[in-house]
């Protein structure tokens, strides 16, 4: 499928089971000058034809002919992308050439628009994707080992010192980036979407732009906007050099809708090819269990193949590590709803190529019965809402929160523990690029995102978030906001679960109080590395050191208070005087010290306490304290007997 590049030329090959002519347009370098070939091969559904003496470099699209009726939407005066292409060229132009329909008409049926698109929407490039990777390979770390820095290629690099300014907002700008990674010692960064994508009309009109990028029109092409030149080779660059450093590359991939939004959007690829092949329609409309207008149907055989041949592709060609898949519940959902055994997970999970990638879920969607949190097969991991809600209102001051935190902390084995799957199947989380930031969390009650020019009413509205007092920034709140922001890291750092750190949280970047910042391509996103904490990212880093030292941190498998071999339970839930808290304990609103104790081969005692100053016990034997969030700079001292208020402790037996 797409344009393979052979001996004497190039063969394109395009899937549409209800079109009745198919064209291939070729252009000169500028991509203005175009020679139509009309493909007269078909086998089944593919339509094919080989073209002697072209390279890679070729640009190229497709016209298609057929009925424009009902959910079939075909006008040979749009010019297609190709669902495989490697490489796209130029960028989307807005105008109403590119709707499919007669703008102003009033029923989308009457027939189609005559206006020819071309000059308005980028094309289609063959592209040689060979590439030496010499001695890297990819660092296959454990799951349980993982740990994922989330960030935009662009949020993450622009305002950088060491990335040279050539190179900020792009690819080779991450590569710039990897000596901050390694010190704050991340084995994984997970990219906000890389594939190509377009911009949304009613951004554009208002002077912003699709900054996170959840709009897709290239499953297989890298975006372009990264890269100063070619963009494949710059990204194949990025991971080699991130792989030589020992850090893999997760993409974030949005499989569930694509770019050309709902039947009032433009025809730019899939809708022109066959609409009714590729999205679920309901006559003209198209069911939207996604939200953003449409839902890509991955119970049709060919839609299914081309999501998995883009997973084989960038594994292959690029050595991505993992995916995340946007709003996975679209891709599992069935004609009866949702099914874990699905066929799109049918097929993930038999594919040998896919088999040592890292698969994670957003677990929801818009449809109806979305929300499913534990439900995916092994070996996926999920991205775990419940943990986020459960550190933000612990350490908010939420009354009756421990038993929440007790499960959560223990990796939220029940959500996850069934079917054979391992601890690592959460993804701990306090924030993520959708939501306030760390240092926005502690510093505002109420959403601050009127820049997004949508009156404040985008957005989440519950945030589980607290200004402390004051809304927005204030020099008396600095001491008590930095203390809660190291309580909610050392509380993700020291769950089981894999946890996942939102790129500028460890050095205090704010969005104003932006929540919904998918439209802020400014310094609203752009994380501002000249005011960095510094000392927010040493404690960070010590966070993470903490986590790789001690195993007992990493259980593959989940703890439930099991006999070990001296008859004593792996886990032990403990109060403040040492004895195990009873039911009462538990149901009680004020309970807000609680402690654990991890048994076996590396032993550690962990106090959580969001109250007042306590006096505590510690298990019998010699302890040392190791982290105590209210004095973030010791590393290491003998025991006290007092848990400071508000704070997070972690004690290691002394050797003797």
């Amino acid at each position: 499928m797409g344009a393979t590049i052979t001996e004497t030329g190039v063969n394109f090959a395009v899937f549409s089971a209800h079109a009745t002519a198919m064209t291939l347009c070729l252009f000169d370098p500028s991509g203005r000058q175009e020679t139509a070939m009309p493909i007269t091969d078909r086998t089944g559904d593919v339509w094919h034809i080989h073209v002697d003496g072209l390279n890679a470099g070729a640009i190229y699209g497709f016209r298609a002919n057929g009925p424009y009726a009902e959910a079939h939407r075909f006008n040979p005066y749009k010019l297609l992308l190709d669902p495989y292409a490697r490489g796209h060229f130029g960028r989307l132009k807005w105008s109403d050439a590119l709707m499919g329909y007669r703008v102003g008409g009033a029923k989308l049926d009457q027939g189609f628009d005559a206006r020819d698109s071309a000059r308005f929407v980028p094309k289609s490039v063959v592209v040689d994707p060979s590439f030496d990777w010499g001695k890297a390979c990819p660092p296959r770390h454990k799951m349980a080992d993982t740990v994922i820095y989330e960030a935009h290629i662009k949020s993450l690099t622009r305002l950088h010192p060491d990335v040279p300014p050539a190179l900020r907002g792009t690819y080779g700008g991450v590569t710039a980036m990897i000596p901050h990674l390694q010190r704050l010692g991340v084995t994984a960064i997970e990219l906000l979407p890389i594939q190509a994508f377009v911009d949304d009309r009613f951004l554009i009109d208002k002077g912003l732009s699709n900054h996170w990028g959840y709009n897709t029109i290239g499953f297989f092409a890298p975006e372009p906007r990264y890269a100063r030149q070619n963009p494949l080779r710059e990204m194949q660059d990025m991971v080699k050099s991130l792989h030589l450093a020992g850090i893999e590359v997760i993409l974030d991939v949005v499989y569930n809708h694509t770019g050309e939004s709902d039947q009032m959007g433009p025809t730019l690829c899939f809708r022109g090819l066959d609409n009714a092949s590729y999205y679920r329609t309901l006559g003209r409309y198209y069911i939207n269990d996604a939200g953003t207008g449409n839902t890509l149907d991955l119970t049709h055989p060919a839609v299914l193949r081309m999501v998995m041949d883009s997973l084989r592709y960038w594994v292959e060609h690029v050595h991505i590590d993992g995916f995340r898949f946007d709003l996975a519940t679209v891709l599992g959902r069935e004609a009866h709803g949702f099914d874990p055994k699905s066929g799109f997970f049918d097929a993930l999970l038999q594919d040998p190529v896919l088999a040592g990638v890292k698969l994670i879920a957003e677990p929801w969607d818009l449809g109806p019965g979305g929300y499913q949190l534990g439900a995916y097969p092994a070996p996926f991991s999920e991205w775990n809402d419940r943990s986020r809600d459960t550190y933000r209102r612990f350490w908010r001051g939420d009354a009756g929160m421990a038993p929440e935190l007790s499960r959560r902390i223990l990796g939220s084995a029940d959500k996850f523990d069934h079917s054979r799957r391992t601890s690592h199947s959460g993804i701990n989380f306090i924030t993520s690029h959708d939501g306030f930031t760390l240092t926005d969390l502690v510093s505002y009650s109420v959403k601050r995102n009127l820049a997004n020019g949508e009156d404040n009413r985008d957005g989440h509205d519950d945030n589980h978030s607290a200004n402390m007092g004051v809304e927005g920034p204030d020099s008396a709140l600095t001491a008590a906001r930095n203390l809660r922001k190291r309580n909610l890291l050392a509380t993700l750092m020291l769950s089981q679960g894999v946890p996942m750190l939102l790129a500028g949280d460890e050095v205090g970047h704010s969005q104003g109080g932006n929540n919904n910042a998918y439209a802020q391509d400014n310094a609203i996103s752009w994380i501002d590395w000249e005011n960095a904490d510094q000392h927010l990212l040493d404690f960070t880093a010590r966070l993470i050191g903490l986590r790789r030292n001690h195993p007992a941190l990493r259980q593959p498998l989940f703890l439930h208070g099991k006999p070990r071999a001296d008859g004593l339970p792996d886990v032990i839930w403990r109060k403040a005087d040492g004895t195990p808290p009873r039911p009462e304990d538990w149901h009680d609103a004020n309970f807000r010290l609680i402690a654990l104790e991890l048994r076996g081969d590396d032993p550690l005692y962990i106090v959580l306490n969001g109250g007042e100053d306590s006096p505590i016990t510690l298990p019998d034997g010699n302890w040392a304290l190791i982290l105590d969030t209210t004095r973030p700079d010791i590393s290491y001292e003998p025991a006290g007997a007092v848990a400071p208020a508000q704070s997070v402790l972690v004690f290691q037996p002394i050797e003797a």
